[in-house]
């Protein structure tokens, strides 16, 4: 036999012992001699046995494996909200498989597919922007499969989800830009089918209103695609002309503040005393920029310790008492740099 692949079955016939015998010394059971528990113990080290993952978990009915689903690795938010995840698996026991989809849907359907034939005990995911029809989730949920999800709230009935206060974080923004006397505020919006773009979007309005600020929907531009180059490109065509040039630019996410900033400042403008600019998520970046960005900050790493404890929640937990459907929003926290500060106090 090879190292490493020796089983119960294996060691009990290199002892002329019966499988069970083996079995019960190795988890230390009475009614084995101490000098059959120390050769079993003994010879299982010497073959580096393992017990059968596999065979634990069906006997458990559980494998303390977890899936999690996103849609960048890369990216600092949900890099941040991985951490939160793993600290809470593994005080309680659990490995972690994650998958990345890249934002896109069909590498979403694939990952669900392949994560759930490794027999996990539970999700969670954050959809991807391509993701409109939810029916490989509901396959789940009809099933009373754990799952969480976090960041981004699906189209779903009875769902259990972690997210942010995006409208109160969005609003807190614009309100401070208006503070800082800029009249003329573009909101680079991200994608429509995202409840999360909505909400900002919400907390946008509402501070122009508040105001006393018209709404002017020219002013407010989707970015699906979320690159730094396609809010640049926008923001160039935008700020050309001066006679309908914005004075202000709130940005759904850090990376469209980043290539609005690029663009403004190539076309001779100074940020930000012609230009204010507030982001949104706080990435790494954002304080290395020139001048910092402003921006909205998420608790990434809290959202990702409370859905893995609600998924574990959900888990323990009977089938009445874990489907029991919630959202719990977390706080922002806006965090003002040199981006939108034009008023000296």
């Amino acid at each position: 036999m090879r190292i490493g692949q020796a089983t119960i079955k294996d060691i009990a016939k290199a002892l002329n012992v019966s499988a069970s015998t083996v079995s019960r010394a190795l988890k230390d059971y009475p009614g084995i001699s101490q000098e059959t528990k120390k050769k079993v113990k003994e010879l299982a080290e010497k073959l580096n046995y393992r017990p059968n993952a596999v065979a634990l978990s069906l006997r458990k009915s559980k494998t303390f494996t977890i899936g999690v689903i996103i849609p960048e690795v890369v990216h600092f938010f949900f890099s941040t909200v991985i951490s939160g995840i793993e600290e809470v698996a593994f005080a309680n026991g659990y490995n972690v498989i994650l998958c990345q989809t890249n934002e896109n849907l069909e590498r979403e359907i694939s990952s669900v597919e392949t994560i759930i034939s490794n027999q996990i005990d539970g999700l969670l995911i954050s959809f991807s922007k391509e993701t409109t029809d939810f029916s490989h989730f509901k396959k789940l949920l009809d099933h009373q499969f754990p799952i969480v999800f976090f960041d981004r709230v699906p189209d779903l009935q009875d769902t259990v989800n972690v997210t942010v206060d995006d409208y109160s974080g969005a609003y807190e923004a614009v309100k401070h830009l208006i503070d800082q006397n800029y009249k003329k505020i573009m909101h680079l919006a991200g994608p429509k089918n995202l409840l999360i773009s909505a909400k900002r979007k919400e907390g946008y309005t509402h501070a122009l209103k508040e105001a006393g600020i018209a709404i002017d929907e020219n002013l407010i531009r989707e970015c699906r695609i979320g690159t730094q180059q396609e809010t640049y490109e926008i923001c160039l065509d935008y700020f050309k002309d001066e006679t309908t040039r914005p004075d202000a630019v709130f940005a759904a996410n850090d990376v469209a503040a980043a290539g609005a900033m690029k663009a403004v400042q190539e076309l001779g403008l100074k940020v930000p005393e012609d230009v204010g600019i507030v982001g949104f998520s706080d990435w790494q970046f954002s304080a290395m920029m020139n001048p910092p960005l402003s921006t909205v900050s998420q608790p990434g790493f809290e959202i990702g310790e409370r859905s893995m404890q609600l998924l574990i929640d959900m888990i323990n937990s009977n089938k009445e008492e874990a489907f029991v459907p919630k959202t719990e929003i977390l706080e922002t926290a806006l965090i003002i740099r040199g981006s939108s500060s034009r008023i000296k106090k």
